[in-house]
């Protein structure tokens, strides 16, 4: 297969903007299930970001009317005709998906997801994954899997770290769909755009993160989930920890004397 197949048949597209990386979902005729591939694309496209010192900002978006149905079920019933039924497939796919889910939140920069469309399942424990989400007016979202038989129990991990628990178990357990506005109260969403304006929205939201000291960003997303794990006392220790390292900084040094000085900063990146 020459590069240009190999392209087209990627099952997600990179787009960089300045220093915004753009990951579009590109299985728009199989709902932008999570398959083997897309899990692995993604993995490799957060690996490299990771060490990109260019990239600013991560916006996650999708071709197509629905942004994730959530895991490949037609993928994975294959499986059952595995000697164990699928349970080692089913384990390893399910650890694969979950560490990609656990590198965006630990990835240095910050992860913004523009949802149109439906994210379901696996695809709303995506959205919940990211630092900030901006949803169209008409996305809707659902953790659907008590309809089929089958519990969201790796969603839930991501939607009660975003939701209040009586939110998150609304979800879980009545498996209906939550419009935009909804989510948005609900706390799995901080924006609501106008139909079709979400990944506009959210390429504003990054042009403003991406105007800051990257280097403090990257030391206050590190943080901020360091800190959520901890009790009170241990969180102040390490925060107070955090802030005085920060300052050492030479960007936190610029930015604070440009705001005394009255004038732009400029940073070092560091």
């Amino acid at each position: 297969m020459n590069a240009q197949a190999m392209l087209a048949s990627s099952p997600l597209r990179r787009a960089d903007r300045g220093g915004i990386a753009i990951l579009t979902l590109d299985r728009p005729q199989a709902r932008n299930a999570l398959s083997e591939g897309l899990i692995g694309a993604l993995t490799a496209e957060l690996d490299a970001i990771a060490q990109d010192r260019d990239v600013k900002v991560v916006l996650l978006a999708a071709n197509g009317p629905v942004f994730s149905a959530g895991h490949d079920l037609k993928e994975m019933t294959a499986r059952r005709a595995d000697p164990d039924r699928g349970r080692a497939y089913f384990a390893d796919i399910l650890e694969r998906c979950s560490a990609m889910m656990k590198r965006i939140v630990r990835l240095p920069q910050p992860v913004i997801a523009a949802v149109e469309g439906i994210a379901t399942a696996a695809g709303c424990q995506l959205v919940a994954s990211c630092d900030l989400a901006v949803a169209g007016a008409e996305a809707r979202f659902s953790t659907p899997g008590v309809h089929i038989g089958l519990f969201c129990s790796t969603p839930m991990v991501a939607l009660s770290r975003n939701l209040a628990p009586k939110h998150a178990m609304e979800m879980l357990l009545l498996g209906e769909m939550v419009g935009a506005e909804a989510a948005a109260r609900m706390g799995l969403v901080n924006r609501v755009a106008p139909a079709g304006a979400a990944l506009d929205e959210a390429l504003r939201m990054a042009e403003i993160i991406a105007s800051k000291s990257a280097h403090t960003v990257r030391i206050g997303k590190r943080a901020f989930y360091e800190q959520s794990e901890m009790n009170l006392d241990e969180a102040y220790a390490h925060a107070s920890h955090v802030m005085v390292e920060n300052m050492l900084a030479r960007d936190a040094e610029e930015g604070i004397g440009a705001f005394v000085e009255k004038r732009q900063p400029v940073w070092v990146g560091a």
